[in-house]
Protein backbone atom coordinates (compact mmCIF):
# COMPACT_ATOMS: atom_id res chain seq x y z
CA UNK A 1 0.00 0.00 0.00
CA UNK A 2 1.61 3.23 -1.08
CA UNK A 3 0.06 6.63 -1.01
CA UNK A 4 -0.75 6.48 -4.72
CA UNK A 5 -1.23 2.85 -5.70
CA UNK A 6 -4.56 1.97 -4.14
CA UNK A 7 -7.23 0.37 -6.27
CA UNK A 8 -10.75 0.59 -4.97
CA UNK A 9 -14.16 -0.73 -5.89
CA UNK A 10 -17.30 1.06 -4.90
CA UNK A 11 -19.65 -0.82 -2.65
CA UNK A 12 -23.08 -1.76 -3.91
CA UNK A 13 -25.26 -3.29 -1.23
CA UNK A 14 -28.80 -4.46 -1.62
CA UNK A 15 -31.20 -6.26 0.61
CA UNK A 16 -32.75 -9.38 -0.90
CA UNK A 17 -34.93 -12.18 0.42
CA UNK A 18 -34.12 -15.80 -0.13
CA UNK A 19 -37.10 -18.11 -0.70
CA UNK A 20 -38.53 -20.23 2.07
CA UNK A 21 -36.69 -23.51 2.38
CA UNK A 22 -37.78 -26.78 3.96
CA UNK A 23 -37.52 -26.72 7.74
CA UNK A 24 -36.67 -23.02 7.85
CA UNK A 25 -38.30 -21.01 10.61
CA UNK A 26 -38.87 -18.14 8.20
CA UNK A 27 -37.53 -16.63 5.04
CA UNK A 28 -34.14 -15.18 5.99
CA UNK A 29 -32.67 -12.06 4.55
CA UNK A 30 -29.26 -11.67 2.97
CA UNK A 31 -26.91 -8.78 2.77
CA UNK A 32 -25.00 -8.70 -0.49
CA UNK A 33 -21.90 -6.64 -0.95
CA UNK A 34 -20.60 -6.39 -4.48
CA UNK A 35 -16.97 -5.50 -5.03
CA UNK A 36 -13.46 -6.89 -4.93
CA UNK A 37 -10.57 -4.92 -3.74
CA UNK A 38 -7.14 -4.52 -3.29
CA UNK A 39 -4.98 -2.22 -1.39
CA UNK A 40 -1.54 -2.36 -2.96
CA UNK A 41 0.77 -4.04 -0.48
CA UNK A 42 -2.09 -5.93 1.13
CA UNK A 43 -2.03 -9.66 1.03
CA UNK A 44 -5.65 -9.25 1.92
CA UNK A 45 -7.83 -9.59 -1.13
CA UNK A 46 -11.16 -11.24 -0.45
CA UNK A 47 -14.46 -11.90 -2.05
CA UNK A 48 -17.46 -10.19 -0.60
CA UNK A 49 -19.82 -13.14 -0.35
CA UNK A 50 -19.55 -15.50 2.60
CA UNK A 51 -20.68 -19.04 3.29
CA UNK A 52 -24.02 -20.18 1.95
CA UNK A 53 -24.60 -16.97 0.02
CA UNK A 54 -24.61 -14.83 3.15
CA UNK A 55 -21.76 -12.35 2.89
CA UNK A 56 -19.13 -12.08 5.57
CA UNK A 57 -19.80 -9.45 8.20
CA UNK A 58 -16.70 -7.49 7.21
CA UNK A 59 -17.23 -7.74 3.44
CA UNK A 60 -17.26 -4.19 2.21
CA UNK A 61 -15.77 -2.36 -0.72
CA UNK A 62 -13.30 -5.13 -1.25
CA UNK A 63 -11.02 -3.84 1.48
CA UNK A 64 -12.76 -5.89 4.14
CA UNK A 65 -14.27 -9.33 4.25
CA UNK A 66 -13.94 -9.14 6.12
CA UNK A 67 -17.51 -2.45 31.54
CA UNK A 68 -18.48 -1.18 33.99
CA UNK A 69 -18.98 -4.41 35.89
CA UNK A 70 -16.20 -6.43 34.34
CA UNK A 71 -14.49 -8.98 36.54
CA UNK A 72 -10.80 -8.39 37.10
CA UNK A 73 -11.02 -4.69 36.26
CA UNK A 74 -8.42 -3.91 33.60
CA UNK A 75 -5.77 -1.28 34.03
CA UNK A 76 -7.11 2.09 32.99
CA UNK A 77 -5.85 3.24 29.63
CA UNK A 78 -3.64 6.20 30.21
CA UNK A 79 -2.18 9.12 28.35
CA UNK A 80 0.04 10.21 31.23
CA UNK A 81 3.80 9.76 31.24
CA UNK A 82 3.73 6.18 32.52
CA UNK A 83 4.54 3.60 29.90
CA UNK A 84 4.40 0.29 31.73
CA UNK A 85 6.04 -1.52 28.82
CA UNK A 86 9.27 0.43 28.95
CA UNK A 87 9.64 4.13 29.55
CA UNK A 88 10.42 5.63 26.17
CA UNK A 89 10.67 9.12 27.58
CA UNK A 90 12.88 8.19 30.52
CA UNK A 91 16.47 9.23 29.91
CA UNK A 92 15.47 10.88 26.67
CA UNK A 93 18.46 11.95 24.61
CA UNK A 94 19.00 15.66 24.41
CA UNK A 95 18.87 16.64 20.79
CA UNK A 96 19.50 19.51 18.43
CA UNK A 97 17.12 22.44 19.04
CA UNK A 98 14.87 23.38 16.14
CA UNK A 99 13.48 26.93 16.28
CA UNK A 100 9.76 27.56 15.84
CA UNK A 101 9.84 27.78 12.06
CA UNK A 102 8.59 25.22 9.53
CA UNK A 103 11.47 25.85 7.14
CA UNK A 104 13.92 25.24 9.98
CA UNK A 105 12.23 21.90 10.73
CA UNK A 106 12.34 20.89 7.06
CA UNK A 107 16.03 21.78 6.89
CA UNK A 108 16.81 19.87 10.09
CA UNK A 109 15.10 16.69 8.83
CA UNK A 110 16.84 16.98 5.45
CA UNK A 111 20.21 17.27 7.18
CA UNK A 112 19.41 14.38 9.53
CA UNK A 113 18.57 12.13 6.59
CA UNK A 114 21.85 13.07 4.91
CA UNK A 115 23.89 12.42 8.04
CA UNK A 116 22.28 9.10 8.98
CA UNK A 117 19.91 10.26 11.68
CA UNK A 118 19.40 12.74 14.50
CA UNK A 119 17.47 13.67 17.62
CA UNK A 120 15.64 16.95 17.10
CA UNK A 121 14.16 18.98 19.95
CA UNK A 122 11.23 21.04 18.72
CA UNK A 123 10.19 24.26 20.40
CA UNK A 124 7.57 24.36 23.15
CA UNK A 125 4.42 26.44 22.69
CA UNK A 126 5.03 26.33 18.95
CA UNK A 127 3.00 25.43 15.86
CA UNK A 128 5.08 24.37 12.87
CA UNK A 129 2.83 25.47 10.01
CA UNK A 130 3.46 23.54 6.79
CA UNK A 131 2.44 25.26 3.57
CA UNK A 132 3.76 23.16 0.67
CA UNK A 133 4.05 19.50 -0.29
CA UNK A 134 7.29 17.54 -0.58
CA UNK A 135 6.37 14.39 -2.54
CA UNK A 136 2.93 14.19 -0.89
CA UNK A 137 3.92 15.21 2.64
CA UNK A 138 4.57 18.46 4.42
CA UNK A 139 7.94 17.27 5.76
CA UNK A 140 10.74 15.36 3.99
CA UNK A 141 10.32 11.58 3.95
CA UNK A 142 12.08 9.88 6.87
CA UNK A 143 14.82 7.53 5.61
CA UNK A 144 17.08 7.24 8.68
CA UNK A 145 16.60 7.02 12.48
CA UNK A 146 15.08 10.37 13.50
CA UNK A 147 13.47 11.39 16.77
CA UNK A 148 11.23 14.44 17.01
CA UNK A 149 10.84 15.55 20.62
CA UNK A 150 8.12 18.04 21.35
CA UNK A 151 6.93 19.55 24.56
CA UNK A 152 4.05 21.49 25.98
CA UNK A 153 1.83 22.69 23.10
CA UNK A 154 4.15 21.59 20.29
CA UNK A 155 2.12 21.06 17.10
CA UNK A 156 2.88 20.17 13.48
CA UNK A 157 0.05 21.02 11.11
CA UNK A 158 -0.81 21.74 7.50
CA UNK A 159 -1.95 25.28 6.75
CA UNK A 160 -5.69 25.28 6.09
CA UNK A 161 -5.30 27.06 2.78
CA UNK A 162 -2.51 24.79 1.51
CA UNK A 163 -3.04 22.06 -1.05
CA UNK A 164 -3.77 18.62 0.42
CA UNK A 165 -0.80 16.66 1.80
CA UNK A 166 -0.13 14.36 4.75
CA UNK A 167 2.23 15.47 7.52
CA UNK A 168 4.85 12.68 7.45
CA UNK A 169 6.00 9.71 5.36
CA UNK A 170 8.34 7.03 6.71
CA UNK A 171 10.12 5.23 3.89
CA UNK A 172 12.16 2.01 3.87
CA UNK A 173 15.03 2.37 6.32
CA UNK A 174 13.29 5.17 8.13
CA UNK A 175 12.85 4.87 11.89
CA UNK A 176 10.76 7.73 13.25
CA UNK A 177 10.00 8.40 16.92
CA UNK A 178 7.51 11.11 17.90
CA UNK A 179 7.42 12.27 21.54
CA UNK A 180 5.00 14.78 23.05
CA UNK A 181 3.72 16.11 19.74
CA UNK A 182 0.39 16.96 18.21
CA UNK A 183 0.02 15.99 14.54
CA UNK A 184 -3.03 17.54 12.92
CA UNK A 185 -4.52 18.94 9.74
CA UNK A 186 -3.04 16.42 7.31
CA UNK A 187 -5.17 15.70 4.24
CA UNK A 188 -4.16 13.46 1.37
CA UNK A 189 -4.86 14.06 -2.26
CA UNK A 190 -7.15 11.72 -4.20
CA UNK A 191 -6.34 7.99 -4.05
CA UNK A 192 -3.79 8.39 -1.25
CA UNK A 193 -3.51 6.74 2.18
CA UNK A 194 -2.37 8.01 5.56
CA UNK A 195 -3.87 11.41 6.28
CA UNK A 196 -1.48 12.04 9.17
CA UNK A 197 1.35 9.55 8.64
CA UNK A 198 2.18 6.92 6.01
CA UNK A 199 4.61 4.14 6.94
CA UNK A 200 5.86 2.33 3.87
CA UNK A 201 7.26 -1.22 3.79
CA UNK A 202 10.52 -1.38 5.74
CA UNK A 203 9.69 1.70 7.78
CA UNK A 204 9.24 1.95 11.56
CA UNK A 205 7.21 4.38 13.62
CA UNK A 206 6.91 4.96 17.38
CA UNK A 207 4.38 7.46 18.70
CA UNK A 208 4.63 8.21 22.41
CA UNK A 209 2.66 10.65 24.60
CA UNK A 210 1.27 12.34 21.51
CA UNK A 211 -2.03 13.26 19.88
CA UNK A 212 -2.84 12.50 16.26
CA UNK A 213 -6.07 14.28 15.50
CA UNK A 214 -8.24 15.74 12.75
CA UNK A 215 -6.39 14.31 9.78
CA UNK A 216 -8.16 13.16 6.59
CA UNK A 217 -7.23 10.41 4.13
CA UNK A 218 -8.99 10.29 0.79
CA UNK A 219 -8.58 6.50 0.86
CA UNK A 220 -7.35 4.54 3.91
CA UNK A 221 -5.90 5.42 7.30
CA UNK A 222 -7.11 8.80 8.48
CA UNK A 223 -4.37 8.95 11.10
CA UNK A 224 -1.88 6.22 10.13
CA UNK A 225 -1.57 3.91 7.14
CA UNK A 226 1.03 1.32 8.12
CA UNK A 227 2.84 -1.15 5.88
CA UNK A 228 5.81 -1.57 8.19
CA UNK A 229 5.86 -1.45 11.99
CA UNK A 230 3.87 1.06 14.04
CA UNK A 231 3.91 1.36 17.84
CA UNK A 232 1.46 3.75 19.45
CA UNK A 233 1.63 4.16 23.21
CA UNK A 234 0.27 6.57 25.78
CA UNK A 235 -1.29 8.53 22.93
CA UNK A 236 -4.62 9.63 21.49
CA UNK A 237 -5.92 8.97 17.97
CA UNK A 238 -9.12 10.96 17.55
CA UNK A 239 -11.42 12.72 15.07
CA UNK A 240 -9.60 11.43 12.00
CA UNK A 241 -11.46 10.50 8.81
CA UNK A 242 -10.91 8.01 5.98
CA UNK A 243 -12.74 7.95 2.67
CA UNK A 244 -12.48 4.16 2.70
CA UNK A 245 -11.19 2.09 5.67
CA UNK A 246 -9.33 2.84 8.89
CA UNK A 247 -10.66 6.17 10.06
CA UNK A 248 -8.13 5.96 12.87
CA UNK A 249 -5.51 3.38 11.84
CA UNK A 250 -5.17 0.96 8.93
CA UNK A 251 -2.30 -1.51 9.24
CA UNK A 252 -1.17 -4.42 7.09
CA UNK A 253 2.14 -4.72 8.90
CA UNK A 254 2.83 -4.95 12.63
CA UNK A 255 0.73 -2.77 14.92
CA UNK A 256 1.29 -2.39 18.66
CA UNK A 257 -1.20 -0.20 20.52
CA UNK A 258 -0.55 0.32 24.24
CA UNK A 259 -2.28 2.49 26.84
CA UNK A 260 -3.83 4.61 24.10
CA UNK A 261 -7.22 5.93 23.05
CA UNK A 262 -8.74 5.55 19.57
CA UNK A 263 -11.93 7.60 19.58
CA UNK A 264 -14.42 9.50 17.41
CA UNK A 265 -12.83 8.50 14.11
CA UNK A 266 -14.96 8.02 11.00
CA UNK A 267 -14.77 5.94 7.82
CA UNK A 268 -17.01 6.06 4.80
CA UNK A 269 -16.76 2.50 3.53
CA UNK A 270 -14.92 0.36 6.04
CA UNK A 271 -13.58 -0.03 9.60
CA UNK A 272 -13.85 3.27 11.44
CA UNK A 273 -11.52 2.73 14.40
CA UNK A 274 -8.67 0.26 13.80
CA UNK A 275 -8.23 -2.03 10.78
CA UNK A 276 -5.50 -4.67 11.01
CA UNK A 277 -4.71 -7.00 8.15
CA UNK A 278 -1.36 -8.06 9.58
CA UNK A 279 -0.37 -8.63 13.20
CA UNK A 280 -1.88 -6.53 15.98
CA UNK A 281 -1.44 -6.36 19.73
CA UNK A 282 -3.68 -4.00 21.68
CA UNK A 283 -3.24 -3.63 25.41
CA UNK A 284 -4.73 -1.36 28.12
CA UNK A 285 -6.43 0.84 25.56
CA UNK A 286 -9.85 2.13 24.53
CA UNK A 287 -11.55 2.03 21.13
CA UNK A 288 -14.66 4.13 21.50
CA UNK A 289 -17.27 6.20 19.65
CA UNK A 290 -15.93 5.45 16.17
CA UNK A 291 -18.44 5.57 13.31
CA UNK A 292 -18.58 3.70 9.98
CA UNK A 293 -21.00 5.50 7.71
CA UNK A 294 -21.98 3.14 4.88
CA UNK A 295 -19.42 0.38 5.38
CA UNK A 296 -18.93 -2.22 8.07
CA UNK A 297 -17.20 -2.39 11.47
CA UNK A 298 -17.33 0.55 13.82
CA UNK A 299 -14.57 -0.27 16.30
CA UNK A 300 -11.97 -2.94 15.48
CA UNK A 301 -11.55 -5.15 12.41
CA UNK A 302 -8.96 -7.95 12.60
CA UNK A 303 -8.24 -9.69 9.31
CA UNK A 304 -4.89 -11.18 10.29
CA UNK A 305 -3.79 -12.17 13.79
CA UNK A 306 -4.77 -10.11 16.82
CA UNK A 307 -4.37 -10.19 20.58
CA UNK A 308 -6.37 -7.71 22.65
CA UNK A 309 -6.18 -7.48 26.44
CA UNK A 310 -7.33 -5.17 29.25
CA UNK A 311 -9.13 -2.99 26.72
CA UNK A 312 -12.56 -1.38 26.39
CA UNK A 313 -14.34 -1.34 23.00
CA UNK A 314 -17.42 0.81 23.49
CA UNK A 315 -20.11 2.88 21.78
CA UNK A 316 -18.93 2.26 18.21
CA UNK A 317 -21.46 2.16 15.36
CA UNK A 318 -21.71 0.76 11.84
CA UNK A 319 -24.41 -0.62 9.54
CA UNK A 320 -23.00 -4.09 10.40
CA UNK A 321 -20.35 -5.12 12.90
CA UNK A 322 -20.73 -2.41 15.49
CA UNK A 323 -17.90 -3.32 17.87
CA UNK A 324 -15.41 -5.98 16.71
CA UNK A 325 -15.24 -8.17 13.60
CA UNK A 326 -12.79 -11.02 12.99
CA UNK A 327 -12.55 -11.04 9.20
CA UNK A 328 -12.35 -14.02 6.88
CA UNK A 329 -9.33 -16.12 7.88
CA UNK A 330 -8.57 -13.93 10.88
CA UNK A 331 -7.63 -15.12 14.37
CA UNK A 332 -8.38 -13.03 17.45
CA UNK A 333 -7.84 -13.54 21.17
CA UNK A 334 -9.64 -11.26 23.65
CA UNK A 335 -8.68 -11.32 27.35
CA UNK A 336 -10.18 -9.07 30.02
CA UNK A 337 -11.91 -7.03 27.35
CA UNK A 338 -15.17 -5.12 27.69
CA UNK A 339 -17.32 -4.83 24.55
CA UNK A 340 -20.28 -2.66 25.42
CA UNK A 341 -22.76 -0.22 23.92
CA UNK A 342 -21.85 -0.95 20.29
CA UNK A 343 -24.53 -0.87 17.58
CA UNK A 344 -25.02 -2.45 14.16
CA UNK A 345 -27.60 0.01 12.93
CA UNK A 346 -29.17 -1.97 10.09
CA UNK A 347 -27.59 -5.43 10.15
CA UNK A 348 -25.81 -8.12 12.13
CA UNK A 349 -23.31 -8.32 14.95
CA UNK A 350 -23.62 -5.60 17.54
CA UNK A 351 -20.73 -6.66 19.77
CA UNK A 352 -18.52 -9.34 18.20
CA UNK A 353 -18.74 -10.77 14.67
CA UNK A 354 -16.81 -13.82 13.44
CA UNK A 355 -16.58 -14.28 9.69
CA UNK A 356 -16.13 -17.54 7.70
CA UNK A 357 -12.88 -19.44 8.31
CA UNK A 358 -12.07 -17.14 11.22
CA UNK A 359 -11.73 -17.93 14.91
CA UNK A 360 -12.07 -16.11 18.20
CA UNK A 361 -11.15 -16.92 21.80
CA UNK A 362 -12.77 -14.75 24.48
CA UNK A 363 -11.68 -15.03 28.10
CA UNK A 364 -12.59 -13.19 31.31
CA UNK A 365 -14.53 -10.59 29.37
CA UNK A 366 -17.84 -8.72 29.30
CA UNK A 367 -20.08 -8.39 26.21
CA UNK A 368 -22.85 -6.11 27.32
CA UNK A 369 -25.62 -3.82 26.03
CA UNK A 370 -24.79 -4.18 22.34
CA UNK A 371 -27.52 -4.09 19.67
CA UNK A 372 -28.12 -5.41 16.15
CA UNK A 373 -30.87 -6.81 13.94
CA UNK A 374 -29.46 -10.33 14.48
CA UNK A 375 -26.79 -11.27 17.01
CA UNK A 376 -26.86 -8.41 19.48
CA UNK A 377 -23.89 -9.76 21.44
CA UNK A 378 -22.20 -12.20 19.04
CA UNK A 379 -22.87 -13.20 15.42
CA UNK A 380 -20.74 -16.11 14.23
CA UNK A 381 -20.10 -17.96 10.97
CA UNK A 382 -17.18 -19.94 12.38
CA UNK A 383 -15.37 -21.04 15.55
CA UNK A 384 -15.55 -19.34 18.92
CA UNK A 385 -14.54 -20.35 22.43
CA UNK A 386 -15.75 -18.35 25.43
CA UNK A 387 -14.33 -18.88 28.91
CA UNK A 388 -15.40 -17.10 32.10
CA UNK A 389 -17.26 -14.50 30.10
CA UNK A 390 -20.58 -12.72 30.63
CA UNK A 391 -23.06 -11.77 27.87
CA UNK A 392 -25.81 -9.60 29.29
CA UNK A 393 -28.21 -6.87 28.24
CA UNK A 394 -27.62 -7.37 24.51
CA UNK A 395 -30.54 -6.86 22.13
CA UNK A 396 -31.56 -8.16 18.72
CA UNK A 397 -34.35 -6.63 16.68
CA UNK A 398 -34.94 -10.09 15.24
CA UNK A 399 -33.11 -13.20 16.54
CA UNK A 400 -30.20 -14.00 18.83
CA UNK A 401 -30.13 -11.35 21.53
CA UNK A 402 -27.02 -12.81 23.15
CA UNK A 403 -25.63 -15.06 20.39
CA UNK A 404 -26.61 -15.85 16.81
CA UNK A 405 -24.77 -18.94 15.54
CA UNK A 406 -25.05 -19.82 11.85
CA UNK A 407 -25.24 -23.34 10.46
CA UNK A 408 -21.49 -23.14 9.75
CA UNK A 409 -20.67 -21.98 13.27
CA UNK A 410 -19.25 -23.83 16.26
CA UNK A 411 -19.35 -22.20 19.68
CA UNK A 412 -18.03 -23.69 22.93
CA UNK A 413 -18.95 -22.04 26.24
CA UNK A 414 -17.06 -22.68 29.47
CA UNK A 415 -17.98 -21.07 32.82
CA UNK A 416 -19.90 -18.45 30.86
CA UNK A 417 -23.14 -16.63 31.72
CA UNK A 418 -25.75 -15.72 29.09
CA UNK A 419 -28.33 -13.66 30.93
CA UNK A 420 -30.92 -10.92 30.50
CA UNK A 421 -30.49 -10.61 26.74
CA UNK A 422 -33.50 -9.81 24.55
CA UNK A 423 -34.58 -10.75 21.01
CA UNK A 424 -37.77 -9.43 19.48
CA UNK A 425 -38.55 -12.64 17.54
CA UNK A 426 -36.72 -15.65 18.99
CA UNK A 427 -33.61 -16.86 20.79
CA UNK A 428 -33.23 -14.22 23.47
CA UNK A 429 -30.13 -15.93 24.84
CA UNK A 430 -28.88 -18.06 21.93
CA UNK A 431 -30.27 -18.63 18.44
CA UNK A 432 -28.57 -21.59 16.77
CA UNK A 433 -29.36 -22.32 13.13
CA UNK A 434 -30.01 -25.94 12.22
CA UNK A 435 -26.62 -27.51 11.53
CA UNK A 436 -24.72 -25.17 13.84
CA UNK A 437 -23.03 -26.38 17.02
CA UNK A 438 -23.35 -24.78 20.45
CA UNK A 439 -21.82 -26.65 23.40
CA UNK A 440 -22.85 -25.19 26.75
CA UNK A 441 -20.54 -27.38 28.89
CA UNK A 442 -22.82 -26.82 31.87
CA UNK A 443 -20.57 -28.90 34.15
CA UNK A 444 -18.12 -25.99 34.04
CA UNK A 445 -20.77 -23.59 35.32
CA UNK A 446 -22.19 -22.18 32.10
CA UNK A 447 -25.70 -20.81 32.64
CA UNK A 448 -28.31 -19.41 30.22
CA UNK A 449 -31.03 -17.67 32.23
CA UNK A 450 -33.54 -14.79 32.28
CA UNK A 451 -33.37 -14.11 28.55
CA UNK A 452 -36.46 -13.01 26.61
CA UNK A 453 -38.62 -14.24 24.92
CA UNK A 454 -36.76 -17.52 25.60
CA UNK A 455 -33.31 -18.72 26.49
CA UNK A 456 -32.38 -20.79 23.44
CA UNK A 457 -33.40 -22.10 20.04
CA UNK A 458 -31.86 -25.41 18.82
CA UNK A 459 -29.38 -25.70 21.72
CA UNK A 460 -29.15 -29.04 23.50
CA UNK A 461 -29.34 -28.84 27.27
CA UNK A 462 -30.54 -25.24 27.37
CA UNK A 463 -33.54 -24.49 29.61
CA UNK A 464 -36.63 -22.99 27.99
Amino acid sequence: MTGKDTNTAMNDQRYDHEPDRPGARRARSRWWAVGLAGMTGLALTTTAVGIGGAPAIGAVDGILTAADDRRGKPDRASTDNKDHEGKATKGKRKGTPVPCDADALIAAITLANARGGAVLDLAKDCTYLLTATIDGAGLPAITTPITLNGGKHTTITRAAAAEPFRILTVDMGGDLALNKLKITGGQTAADEDGGGILVNTGGNLIIDHSAITRNIASDNGGEIANNGTAIVRNSTVSHNTAGLAGGGVVSVGVLDLKASHVSANAALAGVAGVFSGGTARIKRSTITANHAQVGNVGGLGVFGTGNVSDTRITDNTAPEGGGVVVGVGGQLTLRSVTITGNTARTGRSGGLGIDPNASAVVEDSIIKNNAAIDGGGIYSFAEAVLRRTVLTGNQAGNEGGGIYNLSSGEINLFSTKIMKNVAVTDGGGIFNEVGGTVELNTATGTTVVKNRPNNCVNVTGCPD
